[in-house]
């Protein structure tokens, strides 16, 4: 995906009183949430979104990752009908894209440890996040909430998008194992993210970002390598956009 961004629209932040505990989840490596609810985390935002990948978007600089879905990653593809595969991981960027074109508003639940706001988004009454689902171009990510597991079942049975193939396609969050694993026999001390500097600032790489293998650290400018998102954060760093 091109690091330039899509024009900005209004914003609207609208605070909400919320009283709710911690909700811990077992770790996965990867773009998938984790919930660490916060007292700024209730909110609605409303504006035109920058979209980042299939699940995740932005308004006014604020990162926000879709509630319950988990969309094919950036260079991922799929199994379409006979024996062709298709970029599953940009069409749901794009599809993601019309979906949430014009104003549109999201109504953020909590906020994970990589700080982006867990929202349900909505373009007009029509809810992305099911949409998205429905039509075959994210999984309901039952890991975290079964709300579109109906919208899932329906787009399985009119075989739309992702369920297009009799081959099933692999589950991005199983997707993300397989290139940590993978990233894992090449990286030092089992630290595979790459923290990268250029001309578009400090970024770092996940296993899974489709420039990833393109990618190659120089400690002599500053350049190094992570363990985690976390700590790539902490240093400075922000996530490769796709």
């Amino acid at each position: 995906m091109s690091e330039s961004l899509f024009a900005k629209g209004t914003f609207r932040l609208v605070a909400i009183a919320l009283a709710c505990g911690t909700l811990s989840a077992l770790f996965i490596p990867s773009a998938a949430y984790r919930s660490e609810a916060r007292p700024d985390a209730a909110a609605v935002l409303t504006g035109t979104a920058q979209i980042i990948d299939g699940d995740t978007l932005a308004i006014d600089g604020e990162r926000i990752r879709l509630h319950g879905i988990d969309a094919p990653e950036a260079g991922q593809t799929c199994p379409g009908q006979g024996n062709a595969t298709w970029d599953c991981g940009t069409a749901a960027t794009e599809q993601l894209r019309k979906l949430a074109r014009g104003v549109i508003t999201c109504e953020a639940r909590e906020r994970d440890t990589y700080g982006r706001l867990i929202a349900t988004c909505f373009s007009g009454a029509r809810n992305i996040n099911a949409e998205m689902v429905r039509q075959g171009y994210a999984w309901a990510f039952v890991k975290y909430s079964r709300d579109y597991v109906a919208q899932q079942q329906q787009s399985q049975i009119e075989r739309t998008g992702i369920w297009a193939a009799s081959e099933t396609a692999v589950a991005p969050w199983d997707y993300r194992k397989q290139r940590w694993l993978n990233a894992d026999a090449a990286a030092p001390n089992g630290c595979m993210i790459k923290g990268n500097i250029s001309r578009s600032g400090h970024i770092y790489h996940v296993p899974w970002s489709p420039w990833y293998d393109k990618v190659r650290i120089s400690p002599e400018r500053g350049e190094r390598w992570f363990c985690n998102e976390e700590e790539a954060i902490a240093a400075g760093f922000r996530p490769a956009r796709g």
